[in-house]
């Protein structure tokens, strides 16, 4: 399965802040805002991600993540010179996808909570066909894109923020697909607001009863940091969820944990971070990981 994040939007709702900034790499508490994706997609167990970003953006990309190879993962770039919407994704990264089932993750959307990583691989194994999209517990789904589904977790209906919701689960912005969400991409037509929708792709699964939603509880969290309030909550959290002596986005940790990287990589990493609390975290997992052997 092939990962892809798309981190091309102009950021307009956080103007001024994003005015001299690209969205993505905005700082959430102690890391930029793409890491969490990134490692949303380690998790799931993919290696192979493609990130498309806005124009002439290239460098600063770089400058951060570079070709992933520090995180024993392959990083790729491509821009989205127009923007037209989240399912131009498949269409834009049509080329990388090739062949293979693809996993979208929005460059904004921060998820952590217990056991995600088997959530995420459940969602990988399961899609020999079809699409899988998870359904997130909210108390208020009324603003949100609300999912129904039955016993088996197939879904029944997707409504945009209706007056009197059929669940408690939204969709938020972490999907996976089979091949082909290319061809129903380039089908799909054009919203009012000229765009080419996710939730016009998600209903073509559907009307093929073949959408099949995951569920996230009330112990997950998940952030659509778009805005001011979001991101400065986001933060928030996440300082609060890390005094447990756990990072959450942590890319090395991931990486050595996956086995993608060794343990002589991940101390040149935290040695070469040393004096931030990023890297003092490194040294702490490394630390626990030589006495463990």
């Amino acid at each position: 399965m092939k990962g892809i994040i798309l981190a091309a939007g102009k950021g307009t709702r956080l103007h001024p802040i994003t005015l001299p900034v690209c969205k993505p790499l905005l700082p959430v508490y102690d890391k930029p805002l793409i890491y969490y994706s990134v490692a949303t997609l380690m998790l799931a167990g993919i290696r192979d991600i493609l990130i498309i970003i806005p124009p002439d953006e290239n460098k600063a990309f770089e400058n951060l993540l570079g070709d992933g190879s520090k995180y024993g993962v392959s990083i790729r770039y491509k821009e989205q010179k127009v923007q037209r919407g989240i399912a131009d994704a498949f269409i834009v990264g049509e080329d990388f996808i090739g062949d293979d089932s693809v996993c979208l993750a929005l460059g904004d959307n921060i998820f952590y909570g217990p056991a995600f990583r088997g959530k995420l691989r459940e969602a990988v194994k399961g899609l020999t066909h079809g699409a899988t999209i998870f359904g997130y517990y909210v108390s208020d789904p009324r603003p949100f894109g609300v999912v129904e589904f039955d016993d088996s977790g197939m879904a029944i209906s997707i409504e945009e923020k209706p007056a009197n919701p059929k669940s408690n689960y939204i969709v938020p912005g972490l999907y996976f697909y089979d091949n082909r969400v290319i061809s129903i991409a380039k089908g799909i037509q054009p919203s009012a607001r000229g765009e080419l929708e996710i939730t016009s792709v998600n209903n073509e699964y559907l009307s093929q009863e073949q959408l099949h939603v995951i569920t996230l509880g009330k112990e997950y969290s998940w952030f659509d940091a778009g805005t001011a309030d979001s991101l400065y909550n986001a933060a928030g959290e996440i300082r609060s969820a890390q005094r447990s002596g756990k990072m959450i986005g942590c890319l090395e940790e991931i990486a050595v944990h996956n086995r993608w990287i060794t343990v002589d990589q991940l101390e040149e990493a935290a040695n070469a971070l040393k004096q931030t609390q990023y890297g003092k975290y490194l040294i702490g997992v490394l630390n626990d990981l030589k006495d463990e052997v």
